[in-house]
């Protein structure tokens, strides 16, 4: 019907989704025979309700019969990067269970994929993992990721920000308590680590731990084993320690503020998370997949045009995904269901030449750069659009309503080059 170049995810022997136009005699057999497969149905007002008896599919999408060729992309491109990322994910786990495609990580830039290639080769071994990056960046993420795809996903996954502990409890809150080991001790507990019992334990920001629990932590990543506030006995550690940091541990180490000998037992395997502002062709991604989660938490339909997407890919984001999801949340509730363009965006989000600059007609006769301004808005679009498809002018051309060969003339025009 349409030339569109999509995600190829690897062969399974079968069709990624079928596609119906109108009412047919077999039409009923194809749905009960591909009901694990999405559905797209071409339908009329008339033959609407003629197939509403058919369903059983997996996930179903309508299209009119004018035929909304960017509503049948989207969703298209939507079905072939699901593939993509459960195909994926399946082969590293070695299970083709349900919720795998959550395993995915959110991005296809060249550091997204580096880091997800290190995540895969790592996750099934069981030894100490130091995830470093700034703070809002995804850290608990790559920990939660690397228990599912581990031997220990049937275990428990037990967090803890060690800078938000106070430090006269966090021993007790690692560790736990007997009765009557400290003022307040009515009862005995039992710490993270025992909480953790054959799984993992994300120790987030150990950059903030005092050094007088260093010594504790050193001390059970190297003999596996500790006791409770209060207690004698000694306790087995069967759990695999990831920690993660925004701080420099290093330079910690050179001020005497973090032990060397944690450091290396830590980072026996590091992996760095970069900064958003380092992978921005991954945002209309992760815009995509959050707007997703805001729908589905009952937050309201997210849609930001072109334009306004252009704009946050080229935003500075020094707070990362997690700045990235506050905006997408605020958006949803002050414009759900709207179309959000750039001036919807607050300030900060705008670009610098959002408004045009006026020329006193006095000096030059000229007003509004309505020229530039528009080779400035095609620039982002067409940058955009290649930064979601990878830099394949053949998937981005079709995003854009193009032809690649007209694409690649305006790419030409405008100074951009193909990867």
């Amino acid at each position: 019907m349409f030339p569109v170049d999509l995600p190829v995810a690897e062969s399974t022997g079968g069709p990624d989704a079928i596609l119906l136009a109108g009412p047919g005699e077999h039409h009923e057999h194809l749905v009960k025979s591909f009901s694990h497969l999405p559905l797209i149905r071409v339908v009329t007002d008339h033959d609407s309700a003629d197939l509403s008896g058919e369903g059983g599919a997996v996930t179903e999408y309508t299209l009119p019969a004018s035929l909304d060729y960017q509503k049948l992309l989207d969703i298209l491109y939507g079905i072939a990067s699901r593939r993509t990322d459960n195909t994926a994910v399946e082969r590293r786990s070695g299970v083709a269970g349900a919720g795998a495609g959550e395993l995915a990580l959110p991005g296809r830039s060249q550091a997204m994929r580096t880091l997800s290639h290190l995540l895969e080769r790592v996750a099934g071994k069981d030894v100490t993992v130091l995830v470093t990056g700034p703070s809002g960046s995804g850290k608990e993420l790559i920990a939660r990721r690397l228990h599912a795809l581990s031997p220990r996903a049937d275990g428990p996954f037990v967090p803890v920000n060690c800078g938000a502990i106070p430090r006269e409890l966090l021993e007790s809150e690692l560790f736990g308590h007997e009765k009557g080991a400290f003022t307040g001790a009515i009862s005995a507990r039992s710490g993270r680590f025992e909480l953790a019992e054959g799984g993992t334990l994300f120790l987030d920001e150990i950059g903030d731990m005092p050094l007088e629990m260093q010594v504790k932590i050193l001390r059970v990543l190297q003999e596996r084993q500790f006791e409770r506030v209060g207690s004698s006995q000694t306790r087995q550690a069967d759990v695999r320690v990831v920690a993660a940091t925004h701080r420099d541990l290093e330079g910690m180490i050179a001020r005497g503020e973090f032990r060397e000998d944690l450091y290396y037992r830590l980072n026996v395997f590091p992996l760095e998370v970069p900064p958003l502002a380092q992978r921005r062709e991954d945002i209309p991604l992760l815009i995509n997949q959050l707007a997703i989660e805001l729908e589905r938490d009952g937050l309201g339909k997210l849609r930001l045009t072109q334009a306004a997407v252009a704009a946050l890919c080229s935003a500075p984001w020094p707070g990362n995904i997690r700045e990235l999801g506050n905006l997408l949340e605020r958006l949803a509730i002050l414009h759900g269901g709207e179309l959000i363009g750039v001036a919807e965006l607050p300030a900060r989000y705008r670009p610098e030449d959002d408004t045009p600059e006026l020329v006193p007609e006095a000096e030059d006769g000229q007003g509004v750069d309505l020229k530039g301004s528009l080779q400035a808005m095609e620039r982002a679009l067409i940058e955009e659009a290649l930064a979601l498809h990878e830099g394949v002018v053949s998937r981005a051309a079709p995003h854009l309503g193009l032809r690649r060969t007209t694409l690649i003339e305006k790419m030409r025009k405008l100074g951009i080059e193909s990867r």
